[in-house]
């Protein structure tokens, strides 16, 4: 694995996510992207084709089995991941997956088991946890800038009426953040951000509350969670699809505050607030490259491969697998349940709609 100081990277979906993080892999000089598949032969040959490729499968399975891939980036819809990233580590592959890493712990737990027991490298591509500004900011907390965490805040809501496939000013019932089948609903596909933001800070929370509004399908449009810590600390949490929310984030502490105006998950800079001095302004390096760039996040992959490593100190799997039991718990509160789940047969959903 990682032979000539080069990491070999398979594609697996094709779907805007995939253009982005591609669009930045194909820069890092270390990496090379030899191989991508999506369901379609066709949408996998164009895919191919923009960005270089040399092969493309219009299957998942031959891309799991490519013996020149080092390690595969899981793309996928959320109700897949579970399914694409065990047939990568079964065949041997080290896989990067798309948060959220599933549907649910059960399936979280799945995969990790799978990934330990196979002895391969397995990480929750949550980017955030590998900018290099959230990570001063979580060592700056740790250090005690602002004494002890007392509050958390952090909002991600997106106006949904104007996001692509949207039809007379609302995403379609058919749009996947409205379909169940495709763990539809704002908390999954957004909240994971929000709620890992609070669990860096402050780790797994003792208590967790929520209440959501749900579309016709039983997906949650919006929904809004308070987390509680044994040490007193409390975090609100916000996200929603038919809203646009400023992303901010804000953590107080016995001593002080610190903001993030807007953009928490990628930040170009934030502002330290300690009792009796002066705001202090901490700013994203520019050499660091654009703060929406996936490259922290590859190259941190690509360095565990080099050093043998099966799991990333910066994105922990006990972490991931964290936060996956408080996105249950909010489900469970607000009652949303995606298809087959419980033992439910495919196309049964269980919520109550507001």
């Amino acid at each position: 694995m990682a032979r000539d100081g080069r990491v070999r990277w398979g594609i697996l979906a094709t779907g805007g996510i995939a253009a982005s993080f591609t669009a930045d892999l194909v820069d890092l000089p270390d990496a090379e992207v030899v191989a991508v598949a999506s369901r379609s032969e066709q949408s996998a040959k164009a895919f191919a084709e923009r960005f270089g490729i040399p092969r493309a499968y219009g299957e998942w399975r031959a891309l799991a089995e490519d013996e020149d891939v080092d390690v595969v980036y899981v793309a996928t819809p959320h109700s897949a991941h579970r399914v694409a990233a065990g047939m990568c580590l079964e065949a041997g592959r080290g896989v990067l997956c798309e948060k959220p890493f599933t549907l649910n712990v059960r399936e979280a737990e799945e995969l990790v088991a799978l990934a330990r027991g196979r002895g391969r490298f397995l990480m929750e591509a949550m980017w955030m946890y590998c900018n290099p500004l959230v990570r001063r900011l979580a060592e700056m907390v740790r250090d005690g800038a602002i004494g002890d965490v007392r509050t958390v805040q952090a909002d991600f809501g997106l106006a949904g009426h104007l996001l692509p496939g949207a039809r007379n000013g609302a995403l379609p019932p058919s749009h996947r953040l409205r379909d169940p089948a495709q763990g539809g609903g704002a908390l999954l596909d957004l909240g994971v951000y929000p709620i890992s933001f609070a669990q860096l800070l402050l780790g797994e929370p003792s208590d967790v509350t929520g209440r959501a509004v749900l579309s016709d399908e039983g997906v949650d449009l919006q929904t809004g969670a308070l987390l509680s810590w044994e040490s007193g600390a409390i975090a609100s949490v916000h996200c929603s699809i038919v809203g646009g929310t400023a992303t901010s984030a804000s953590v107080t502490g016995s001593q002080g505050r610190i903001d993030i105006p807007n953009g928490f998950f990628f930040p170009d800079h934030f502002v330290l607030h300690r009792d009796g001095r002066e705001p202090q302004t901490f700013a994203a390096d520019p050499a660091d490259g654009p703060r929406n760039s996936f490259r922290h996040e590859a190259t941190e992959v690509m360095r565990a491969l080099r050093a043998g490593e099966t799991e990333s100190p910066l994105v922990p799997l006990d972490g991931t697998l964290a936060v996956m039991r408080t996105l249950d718990a909010i489900r469970e509160r607000v009652g949303v349940r995606y298809p087959g789940e419980d033992g439910r047969r495919d196309g049964d959903l269980v919520a109550t709609p507001a």
